[in-house]
């Protein structure tokens, strides 16, 4: 991975938790200083970013961190949960043992960091679950699609646990699809997990709703 790949990385985790918080400005100098890379490096990766809708690139300005516009996020949800309930249909039919142990143990952790409140861990382990059960349907335009669309939806994922009861919600869904999906049952397990990437959709409409009502009064 070269330097403006590792940045890129770095800087989209620092977007995805809200440490380089929406609207903000870009302040290469620092950046630059904490990511430990020159500024030639830096900017490519933010040329990466922008790709992916997390930065904007502004002649004669410096960039911003994209806002999450609440157009357009019903229309993202929707179809990252028809990839993922296609995925998991076929997941139930092509998933190996080894591939179901994995999926428990990760389960697990994910439940553990849940328990301690170690939502960062949490949404981690979260994440690498979606992608394990894309992987496993072995349909390579589908996984290409999913990582298309998931880069963009990270952020707004993360920002959906804050909803109320989301987090809670979120284990005992997974629970419920690793069942199924352990159970070969591809109706029940796709009906489950496109269900619950379109509940994270709601609730992160819900969120944004609820800020713009603070903003307002405010």
């Amino acid at each position: 991975m070269g330097l403006h790949e590792r940045a890129a990385a770095r800087m989209r985790t620092m977007i995805i938790r809200g440490e380089l918080p929406p609207g903000s400005q870009t302040q290469e100098t620092w950046l630059s200083k904490e990511l430990g890379v020159s500024r030639t490096p830096l900017r490519e990766a933010m040329k990466v970013l922008a790709a992916e809708g997390l930065i904007e690139l502004r002649p004669n300005r410096s960039p911003r961190i994209a806002d999450i516009a609440a157009d357009g996020i019903s229309e993202l949800f929707e179809a990252l949960a028809g990839i993922e309930r296609l995925a998991a249909e076929l997941a139930a039919e092509r998933a190996t043992e080894r591939d179901l142990a994995r999926l428990r143990t990760l389960q697990a952790r994910m439940e553990g960091h849940h328990r301690s409140g170690k939502l960062d861990d949490y949404f981690a382990i979260n994440g690498e679950i979606h992608n394990t059960i894309v992987r496993m349907a072995r349909n390579t335009p589908l996984r290409e699609a999913h990582e298309t669309l998931i880069s963009r939806a990270e952020r707004a994922r993360y920002l959906a646990l804050g909803a109320d009861r989301r987090w809670s919600n979120s284990v005992d869904e997974h629970a419920d699809i690793l069942a199924a999906l352990e159970a070969r049952d591809g109706e029940t397990a796709g009906r489950l997990l496109g269900a619950h990437v379109a509940r994270t959709g709601t609730a992160l409409l819900e969120v944004l709703a609820a800020s713009q009502a603070k903003q307002t009064a405010a």
